[in-house]
């Protein structure tokens, strides 16, 4: 069984302001013991070619990906060869699943975010291939049941996610996948259900740092060149607190 995560941003990332490179984040990551680690920033997938040897050689196998805004939701695109940074809607993501192998994750589905998924999970539930149980969550309120319902009602597998924007981020939940040690094996045995999620709830400290840290972020934005990006919100009873990314 690998130890896999399968939403991390970095200091690439052109949304978020990101503390950790790259390759900070896959040397955390060996140090904890992960076998596969996907990088998904925000709108544009990295191209890992030249770090995958670096990885290697700490035991990491890495998974392109990218944490797309499709229709307003984001999505998270996993393993596909080209094409998943022009996915804008559900019909292009729909096309994509259909010229090439890849993985499909819906990520913090029914977090209390604007950019989640929501109701557009159950309206597009053909196009995804699991559903990502998300770290942020601690003891009395855990946005996940909904989705762990919504997974067992469709037969989808889940998988164990930390959206890491912060490296201490890395650890209470995780994915474990009975696969051999390449990215796409990962992704086919994660939509074929070998994997298992392995978590723990975050302390109410750990919380207060995850809000601090995305409240930082919302005050100094990375804009993508408009000037109507979101970035660090959280619809809570339409109070705006923060942003699930």
């Amino acid at each position: 069984m690998l130890k896999v995560e399968l939403h991390t941003h970095t200091a690439d990332d052109p949304v978020d302001r990101i503390p950790h490179t790259t390759l900070e984040l896959i040397d955390h990551a060996a140090s904890l013991g992960y076998d596969a680690l996907a990088i998904t920033l925000h709108e544009r997938q990295l191209n890992v070619d030249h770090i995958t040897g670096y990885a290697a050689d700490r035991g990491l196998v890495l998974i392109p990906g990218v944490e797309r805004t499709v229709e307003g939701r984001h999505v998270l695109l996993l393993n596909f060869a080209t094409g998943a940074d022009e996915v804008r809607t559900f019909r292009d993501l729909a096309r994509l699943k259909t010229e090439q192998p890849g993985l499909v994750v819906a990520p913090h589905p029914f977090f209390p975010g604007s950019m989640c998924l929501g109701r557009e999970l159950e309206r597009h539930a053909d196009l995804f291939d699991a559903v990502e149980c998300n770290a942020m969550y601690a003891r009395g309120v855990d946005f996940n049941r909904r989705a762990q319902r919504w997974a067992r009602r469709h037969g989808k597998p889940l998988v164990g996610n930390c959206d890491v924007h912060r490296l201490w981020q890395l650890g209470p939940t995780y994915s474990l996948v009975d696969a051999p040690r390449d990215a796409g094996a990962i992704c086919a045995a994660i939509a074929a259900g070998r994997v298992r999620v392995e978590s723990q709830p975050m302390s109410w400290i750990d919380v207060a740092r995850v809000l601090a840290a995305m409240l930082r972020s919302e005050a100094q934005p990375r804009l993508l060149g408009r000037s109507d990006t979101k970035t660090g919100r959280l619809d809570v009873d339409d109070q705006g607190v923060l942003e699930m990314r």
